[in-house]
C-alpha cells in the first residue's frame, strides 16, 4: 500500500471516528431536547399481575402511546409486595426515557406500611402523570347469602364476623374497608391477595364472602352476575353503577374513598422526556376511544401535568399513612 493510499485510510478512519462521535453527541442531544423516542421499544411496566386493573389500563393505554409516539411500547407486568416490586424495577432502569410505570393506589400507602422500600419515593422517581380515580366496590359472593349493605350491616351487628378480600395489605380497597369496620364496630377479617385477578377468582368461586376492588376491576363481573355489588367508596354515586348506593349515603357520611391509577418513571429521567411523555399520555386519554373505554369501567380520566401528581401522590401519603399508623397496620407475608 503506497503512503497516499495509507494516508487515505487514515483519513477514512479518522472520518469515521468524527461520524460516530457526532452521532452519538446528536443521540445524546436529541433526547435531552425532548427529541424522543427513536432508539427502542417504550415498556410501561404494569406493576400488577396480569387481569387487574393496573394491567387493564396499561394495555388500554399502550397501543394509543404507540401511534402517538410511533414507536413500539410494550407491557411488562412485574407484580408483587403491593406494586413494590415492579416500581423497583423501573426505578432500577435506565432513566433514558424507555421505562415506565403504572402504578395503583397503593403507591401512596407503601411508604407508610412497609419497613424499608427498594427505593426513595421522592429522589428515585419522577410523577409523570394522574391517569384517573374511580369507586371502588365492596362486593358479596353468591355463596355467601349476603344481597345489600343493610343486611351486611345488621349481621355485623348482631356479631357475625365477615372476611373480605382485597388485592393487598395497605392496599386503598383494605384500608377504605378497614376504616368503615373501625367506624361501624365490626369485627371483619381482611384477607390480601397478591392482585385483582386472584381476588376476584376467588370472590366467584365463594372462597371469600366478600371482595373490595376498583370498578374498572368488578364492574364486569358484577355485569355477568358473578357477584352482588352492595356499595361504593366514593362520595358520589357512579355513572356506571347509577344503582349502587355509596357509603356515606348508607349511614356513615362523609365517607369518600377512591382509587386511583398513575404513570411515573425514574427518578432521572430527562424533563425534556418527562413533559412530552405527559404531552402524549394527556392526548391519548383525550381520545373518545381511550375515555370511551375508561368510562365503561368507572374510570373518571384526570391527566394534567406532573406536579399536579406530585401533589396528589403527597396528600394521599398523608392522609393514609396517618390511619395506617394510628392504628398499627402492619404488613404480613402474603
Amino acid at each position: 500500500m503506497n503512503l497516499t493510499a495509507k494516508l487515505g485510510m487514515k483519513a477514512l478512519q479518522s472520518m469515521l471516528t468524527i461520524a460516530i462521535a457526532f452521532g452519538i453527541s446528536n443521540l445524546a442531544s436529541a433526547q435531552s431536547s425532548g427529541a424522543w423516542p427513536t432508539q427502542k421499544p417504550i415498556k410501561l411496566v404494569a406493576v400488577f399481575p396480569p387481569g387487574g386493573s393496573v394491567d387493564q389500563v396499561a394495555r388500554i393505554l399502550a397501543p394509543v402511546l404507540q401511534a402517538e409516539l410511533k414507536q413500539n411500547v410494550i407491557v411488562e407486568n412485574v407484580g408483587g409486595a403491593s406494586g413494590v416490586i415492579g416500581t423497583a424495577a423501573m426505578t432500577r432502569s435506565d432513566p433514558d426515557g424507555y421505562t415506565f410505570a403504572v402504578v395503583f393506589d397503593t403507591h401512596g400507602v407503601n411508604p407508610s406500611l412497609k419497613d424499608k422500600l427498594p427505593y426513595d419515593t421522592i429522589k428515585d422517581i419522577a410523577p409523570v402523570i394522574l391517569v384517573g380515580t374511580s369507586p371502588m366496590v365492596l362486593v358479596a359472593s353468591k355463596n355467601s347469602g349476603i344481597t345489600s349493605f343493610k343486611q351486611l350491616v345488621d349481621q355485623s351487628k348482631a356479631g357475625k364476623k365477615f372476611s373480605y378480600g382485597s388485592i393487598g395489605i395497605g392496599s386503598l380497597g383494605h384500608l377504605a374497608i378497614a376504616r368503615l369496620a373501625k367506624q361501624a364496630g365490626f369485627d371483619w377479617n381482611h384477607i390480601p391477595y397478591r392482585g385483582g385477578g386472584p381476588l376476584m377468582q376467588d370472590v366467584l368461586g365463594g372462597q371469600v364472602e366478600l371482595a373490595v376492588g376498583s370498578e374498572f376491576l368488578v364492574k364486569p363481573h358484577i355485569e355477568s352476575g358473578g357477584v352482588i355489588p352492595l356499595v361504593i367508596t366514593t362520595a358520589k354515586r357512579s355513572p356506571a353503577l347509577p344503582n349502587v348506593p355509596t357509603i356515606s349515603e348508607s349511614g356513615f357520611p362523609g365517607f369518600n374513598a377512591p382509587a386511583w391509577w398513575a404513570v411515573l418513571a425514574p427518578g432521572k429521567t430527562p424533563p425534556a422526556v418527562i413533559d412530552a411523555m405527559n404531552k402524549a399520555l394527556n392526548k391519548a386519554l383525550k381520545s373518545p376511544a381511550v375515555a370511551e373505554k375508561f368510562k365503561a369501567q368507572g374510570i373518571e380520566v384526570v391527566g394534567g401535568s406532573p406536579e399536579t401528581l406530585r401533589d396528589f401522590i403527597g396528600k394521599q401519603i398523608a392522609i393514609w399513612g396517618k390511619f395506617v399508623i394510628e392504628n398499627n397496620i402492619k404488613e404480613t407475608a402474603q
